[in-house]
């Protein structure tokens, strides 16, 4: 199984820590979600899919995209299943994920917005797809441009179907939140 060592050396080969995101460098923030991640009790699987949950870029962030025809050696890199939860965070068509979260079932559906196909997940890979999510937004929502409020209910619902640990998270980072702001809850 390849080390963290050899998982940051990937990204830096790639040459990300010249590229901005959220007030920090690319590298950057793909290593405070890892550790973020980490910190909130996920296991390596889920922090490897952390760290790579934009690697394909997303439907919000396209600074930069490792081409989809890289996905073996990432696969190889992180593990199959790190690296599909990853592709997956990646290839969300957001409003209908973020609709899926509201539902209770056995299966979740959402729109993959690079093949337009309809995903469907177990509630294990689905839940852990949220964790990711969830996870990448409460590392970098001080600093993002998009504000405290954007998709804020279902970054909500995310925190609660993951459970306590998940709330407490969510309400330690929107504790942050400047008063200004009149969204806090």
């Amino acid at each position: 199984m390849s080390t963290y060592k050899d998982l940051t050396d990937f990204l830096v080969n790639l040459g990300i820590e010249k590229v901005e995101h959220t007030q920090k460098n690319y590298l950057a923030h793909l290593l405070a979600v890892y550790r973020f991640m980490k910190d909130a009790g996920c296991d390596e699987e889920q922090c490897r899919a952390g760290m790579f949950h934009s690697i394909y870029g997303t439907q919000q962030f396209q600074g930069f995209k490792l081409e989809l025809n890289q996905r073996d050696a990432v696969r190889g890199l992180i593990g199959e299943r790190a690296e599909r939860l990853a592709y997956f965070n990646c290839a969300m068509f957001r409003p209908t994920f973020d609709e899926a979260t509201f539902e209770n079932g056995d299966t979740y559906r959402f729109r993959d917005r690079i093949t337009n196909e309809e995903v469907t997940l177990n509630r294990q890979d689905f839940d852990d797809l949220c964790r990711v999510h969830l996870y990448d937004w409460l590392e970098q929502v001080p600093r993002s441009r998009y504000g405290w409020g954007y998709r804020r209910e279902a970054y909500r619902q995310m925190a609660r179907r993951l459970g306590p640990a998940a709330e407490s998270i969510y309400a330690r980072v929107f504790t942050q939140e400047p008063a200004a702001c009149g969204l806090a809850k």
